[in-house]
């Protein structure tokens, strides 16, 4: 398959994600509405989760059985595992250190006092945002680098002429983004200023949360179709895995803050269904 038809199926299955960014954009939502989007999100991201383990652990487990069946060595355990672990610390950790970052710019910048101005512009732009904007913008990250190791999927199968396969690919992955724009909004839905009045992202913040949740979708696609390497698959979604897995402890204490267990249980069940279902339509493609 030719790079251009390759990179439209990239496109294609990238540019989804924005399918959910109108919630974002609710008008003074009701309470119940804004937990049920909230577990929606945490059901996503909890399948998302699963989804990236399963394959990051695929090629350790591949290389266990062979070590077991005396047809390999112990070199891809050690070295596939290495790149397991340290793609999931720095995906965790580098999210957990940024983001008491930006909490400490913020609380500079609120205090005031001698050399405020110097504060207040090293505390410009990203360190300024609500709580919920960072989190989406978070959960964004996750999503995007979730993403780029599905855009080498499709980019590998187009590459060796597997056109149906690729297309199965394109149609389940294109499902999976349609949801995952759920999980980037919902913590927008309930972002409110200091003075407690509802805020309403803009077009432009939420078709940059799009690109960054589902461009890298296309950009690897583009990788895909020239390189392969399942090492890289590896690294990318093991960072994806640790930072769904810090975006989804932040997003667990807002819904318990609600003290609706039933609405949030609602919203888990959505948000996994969701997942699992559009997961099958790429198992039914023999993937």
């Amino acid at each position: 398959m030719s790079l251009p038809t390759t990179l439209l199926l990239g496109f294609i299955a990238g540019v989804t994600i924005v399918f959910g960014l109108p919630i974002g954009r609710l008008r003074r939502p009701a309470a119940s509405l804004r937990i049920v989007l909230n577990g929606i999100a945490v059901g996503v991201l909890l399948f998302l989760m699963w989804d990236v383990f399963a394959a990051a652990w695929e090629p350790i487990d591949t290389a266990l059985t062979a070590a077991h069946d005396h047809s390999g060595g112990l070199g891809p355990i050690f070295g596939y595992g290495a790149l397991f672990a340290g793609g999931l610390t720095v995906g965790l950790l580098s999210l957990v250190a940024y983001d008491r970052y930006l909490v400490r710019g913020k609380e500079r910048s609120d205090r005031g006092g001698p050399g405020t101005m110097a504060v207040t512009e090293r505390a410009s732009g990203i360190t300024t945002w609500a709580p919920a904007r960072r989190l989406a913008l978070m959960i964004a990250i996750g999503i995007g680098l979730h993403n780029f190791a599905e855009g080498l999927a499709i980019g590998q199968a187009a590459a060796s002429n597997a056109i149906a396969l690729a297309t199965v690919l394109v149609i389940g992955f294109a499902l999976h983004n349609a949801t995952e724009g759920f999980g980037i909004v919902a913590p927008l839905a309930a972002d409110k200023d200091a003075a407690g009045a509802d805020i309403r992202p803009s077009w432009g913040f939420l078709f940059a949360m799009a690109a960054i949740g589902g461009g890298p979708t296309f950009v690897g696609t583009a990788v895909g179709h020239s390189f392969t390497s399942e090492p890289v698959s590896v690294v990318f979604l093991t960072l994806a895995a640790g930072s769904i897995v810090y975006v989804i402890t932040q997003l667990l204490g807002v819904a318990a803050r609600s003290k609706r267990n039933d609405l949030v249980a609602y919203g888990l069940l959505i948000g996994l269904l969701a997942g699992f279902i559009t997961d099958a339509v790429v198992t039914a493609g023999g993937v």
